[in-house]
């Protein structure tokens, strides 16, 4: 089947040769947006490694069934890369870097919230759709986990087993070393990006005593957005 195929999310179970209706939204843009007929193929993806193509069988105004065709199930990525993040006030800034985190491949996506966080209200809905809606548009088959907001001290015990840790600040006076030379390939990680207020210095020990390296994303000071898609970049591109 072409790739140029419209690919779908579709969260629930998919086994070959069963008949599935489809949420209303996604019928309707099936049916009304793209006018698709009985007998059009489609891809669907569940966001956690189940890619199925079907064909439409019941098409309505507001509904609408597939055949599923073949179901194929994809492995995760072998390294996976974790992003805690303070979120600013500004909505399309966060929203910006869902999207841009998700097309490179990240694996969980951490609301921190640290000392100088922004408090900005957590839309875990709108939030979702936009990874959902990222996932498709880059062709990939695993959504990334969206956590709950946390702080440090949570996100540190959770992720302790993690093979390689990273704060990100812009204390001077602390040791710092670039990503580009601290960064392996081929490792677990878990990277720290925080607010535009930056880290406290206690922030900072209190990863370091964690197992963080503290790390600089350059010569010039980044935006938290900036910086967070960044490191996603970087850590897409050496592997």
């Amino acid at each position: 089947m072409a790739i140029t195929t419209p690919i779908f999310f579709h969260k629930g179970t998919m086994t070959k040769g069963a008949e599935i209706w489809l949420e209303e939204d996604t019928a309707r843009h099936i049916v009304q947006v793209l006018r698709m007929e009985n007998g059009e193929q489609l891809r669907l993806t569940n966001g956690e490694g189940i890619l199925a193509t079907a064909t439409v069988a019941n098409a309505q105004k507001k509904k609408c069934s597939v055949i599923l065709n073949e179901v194929k199930k994809f492995q995760p990525a072998t390294t996976q890369f974790h992003l805690a993040v303070a979120f600013t006030k500004n909505t399309s800034r966060n929203e910006w870097l869902l999207e841009k985190a998700t097309e490179l491949g990240v694996t969980a996506i951490i609301p921190l919230m640290a000392t100088r966080s922004e408090r900005e209200r957590f839309r875990h809905d709108r939030w979702l759709n936009i990874l959902i809606s990222a996932m498709l548009q880059s062709q990939q088959y695993y959504l990334p986990e969206l956590s709950e907001p946390a702080e440090l001290p949570a996100i540190l015990k959770r992720f302790n087993a993690v093979e390689q840790k990273f704060i990100a600040h812009c204390i001077s006076e602390e040791e710092r070393t670039s990503i580009a030379e601290r960064m392996k390939p081929h490792k677990e990680t878990l990277i720290f990006i925080g607010p535009e207020g930056d880290f406290t210095p206690e922030e900072v020990a209190l990863c370091i005593t964690q197992g963080c390296q503290p790390i600089v994303m350059g010569a010039n000071r980044l935006r938290t957005e900036t910086a967070a898609m960044a490191a996603c970049a970087y850590f897409n591109m050496i592997q």
